[in-house]
């Protein structure tokens, strides 16, 4: 009876262990993740709480694999503050990402917007894997390489590709392969971007015969994604990033998924593969990251950190960095494209407080949409510190005597740069389509007529618009306001209007 007891268990136990050929791995999609810290007022995101959410998954599957679709090292407004003299430039969220245990990241076009070097500090102090199917390091104008992270003086080159062994309890094995491809949409000497279709479709078919399924970890627009899937139509899923709001796109037999921006939401990919019928099955869900998801302990004090860091600086300024100031019933668009392009709500925002700052007693205000570096959207409750992410550089505003030719001038050049960071955000200036002229508080510019405008500091550098300078005979005069005027800091003007609203 006994031996046959122990037959018995000895049956039970080897068909509990015996391979049913079907393997489970569950993805956990971030991507354009700038803030470390939570967002309207404590309501949503947090990497803290995503990082609970990671956790929560692991413990539901050890096979879960973390991923960022690109954009983290900037923008952020903690990035623009020195530590020990030196500018964080990303180190905060490679500290944050590093406690994570991130498995999977690629490039977005923001990681380029840091200079080679400190680029190259954060690759060498990141822990996790990165891949780059298409930008490189330039490095003359005929030499290209692969970015590398460097580890105890031993130098890794960043793949084009990328693979990972799943193994169950089982022993049922999948492999699957990455691609990475990035947008070419920031240009820099130091990155040379290829063609990421092509080189796409070159990392597709290095992939495919060493791996049970290839997935996109891409930076792309919407549509580029699209054509992806279409070229590659074998790809059953795309976690994307570049986009903002959350989506989730079926194209063919395979689909294109966006999270929202900040950890806003995340999205959680649930594969189910079966090694001998080939089948695979995805089941995406979006998950939202509010105050109901609690913060991870570790993560929460390194995010605490640098909160502390910030708000040592911010307290320079304004005392109270946390105070609701403004409640958006829709959407504010501060998002770099639109910003560059076309007058948004956020941009006419601050153009009307920068007038606001001299009592209204100026004819017009402009500010370059370059200088709005938040590319986000303000949702619901707006904080003082909002105000810093979308201004992080701050600067002055300058109340400029100008002549009309000079100022229509102006205003033609920044029309004729939509898509830049010349284009300029407006008060009380606009282009009359139909006579094609251009009009101050309703009437058209008069070219000897003096104007009185307020203009951010900046734009008097003649950086964005070579012409615009002091010595510019046709620059009457300028007036810097002093430290304690609300002009003296471009965020004392927005942050002061939108209270009287």
């Amino acid at each position: 009876m006994k031996k046959y007891l122990s037959l018995l268990l000895i049956l039970f136990l080897f068909s509990c262990n015996k391979d049913d050929h079907k393997i489970k791995v569950t993805f956990l999609q971030l991507n354009d993740v700038y803030e470390i810290a939570p967002l309207e007022g404590g309501k949503v995101g947090g990497m803290a709480r995503a990082e609970t959410i990671h956790k929560k998954l692991l413990k539901e599957n050890p096979n879960t694999f973390m991923v960022m679709a690109g954009d983290f090292l900037n923008p952020s407004l903690i990035g623009t503050i020195k530590v020990n003299g030196e500018r964080v430039r990303g180190k905060q969220m490679i500290e944050v990402m590093n406690a994570m245990d991130f498995d999977l990241v690629g490039f977005g076009n923001h990681e380029f917007d840091l200079k080679y070097k400190d680029l190259q500090k954060r690759l060498d102090e990141s822990k996790f894997q990165w891949i780059s199917t298409n930008a490189q390091h330039r490095l003359d104008s005929s030499k290209v390489v692969p970015f590398y992270t460097k580890k105890q003086e031993k130098q890794l080159n960043i793949p084009n590709t990328y693979i990972k062994e799943f193994k169950d309890a089982d022993g049922t094995v999948l492999k699957i392969g990455f691609i990475g491809p990035t947008i070419n949409s920031n240009p820099k000497d130091y990155v040379d971007y290829g063609d990421f279709y092509e080189d796409s479709k070159r990392a597709y078919k290095q992939l495919k015969d060493k791996v049970d399924i290839v997935i996109g970890l891409t930076h792309l627009q919407q549509n580029q994604d699209e054509m992806i899937l279409k070229m590659l139509p074998e790809i059953p899923l795309i976690m994307g990033g570049h986009e903002h709001t959350n989506r989730l796109v079926p194209v063919g037999n395979g689909k294109i998924a966006k999270a929202d921006a900040n950890a806003k939401t995340v999205y959680v990919h649930r594969l189910t593969y079966d090694t001998k019928s080939k089948k695979l099955d995805i089941v995406s869900e979006l998950v939202p990251i509010t105050n109901k998801v609690k913060e991870d302990k570790t993560v929460a004090r390194i995010v605490q950190k640098w909160v502390n860091l910030l708000d040592d600086k911010i307290k320079t300024f304004i005392k109270n960095p946390d105070e609701i100031i403004y409640i958006a019933k829709e959407p504010l668009d501060g998002r770099d494209t639109p910003i560059r392009s076309i007058q948004t709500n956020l941009g006419k925002i601050i153009a009307r407080s920068m007038a606001y700052g001299y009592n209204d007693k100026v004819d017009a205000a402009l500010v370059n949409g370059g200088s709005i570096r938040i590319d986000d959207e303000l949702q619901g409750d707006i904080t003082a510190i909002d105000i810093f992410r979308v201004l992080p550089y701050g600067g002055s505003v300058l109340n400029v005597k100008i002549k009309g030719d000079l100022l229509e001038k102006v205003l033609q050049y920044g029309k004729l740069k939509a898509g830049n960071g010349a284009y300029l955000q407006r008060y009380n200036a606009n282009f009359d389509k139909d006579k094609k002229q251009w009009l101050i508080n309703g009437k058209p510019i008069q070219k000897n007529k003096i104007y009185t405008v307020a203009f951010s500091d900046y734009l008097l550098k003649g950086y964005d618009i070579p012409f615009l300078k002091p010595d510019n005979k046709s620059v009457i005069s300028v007036y810097h306001p002093k430290e304690n005027e609300m002009s003296s800091d471009i965020r004392k003007s927005v942050i002061n209007y939108l209270k009287t609203k």
